[in-house]
């Protein structure tokens, strides 16, 4: 399926995704790569271990959810954009959703925006809450949203402007 839609199929996310406790605990990473291609900078970005090293260049990144502390080096580095952070220990009712971003206008704090998945379709109106900058030579952007705890695997992107359409 990923092969001729680009969306990963539930099995697949599901193989990356930490378990419902670790998302309680507090920010984590979720690397959503499936395709080997030759690659690294998350790994290298890694300052607790968390990325394993690869043994070679094309390998799929491994993730230790016990060692992330969802700092987010690995999300602002990775040149696919396919790193999330997502933090469940937010509310009992909400998480945190850092989001890799690449356009401008860049959103601002305060700032409603449609949160989409990963086939693009919208999921509802979301407040950013974070607006950090990859710094000088980095020009990805980390956005953070907060969304509905049921939603925080599945609100990949954003767009701003609200949502055009009702659910």
């Amino acid at each position: 399926m990923l092969n001729k839609t680009g969306i990963p199929t539930a099995e697949d996310v599901k193989k990356v995704s930490p378990s419902e406790e670790r998302l309680k605990k507090g920010p984590v990473a979720i690397i959503e790569c499936f395709q080997e291609i030759p690659c690294n900078p998350c790994t290298e970005a890694c300052k607790q271990g968390a990325i394993q090293p690869m043994a070679d260049i094309n390998n799929l990144p491994k993730l230790d959810f016990d060692k992330c502390n969802g700092c987010g080096l690995c999300l602002s580095r990775c040149p696919g954009l396919a790193i999330f952070i997502v933090d469940g220990s937010y509310s009992e009712t909400e998480a945190i959703v850092r989001i890799p971003f690449e356009y401008l206008p860049v959103p601002k704090v305060g700032e409603k925006v449609a949160g989409l998945n990963r086939a693009g379709e919208e999921l509802g109106s979301f407040e950013v809450v974070k607006v950090q900058s990859g710094g000088q030579k980095n020009k990805t952007y980390t956005i953070s949203i907060v969304v509905p705890s049921d939603l925080a695997m599945d609100v990949r992107s954003i767009r701003l402007g609200g949502v055009r359409h009702a659910n």
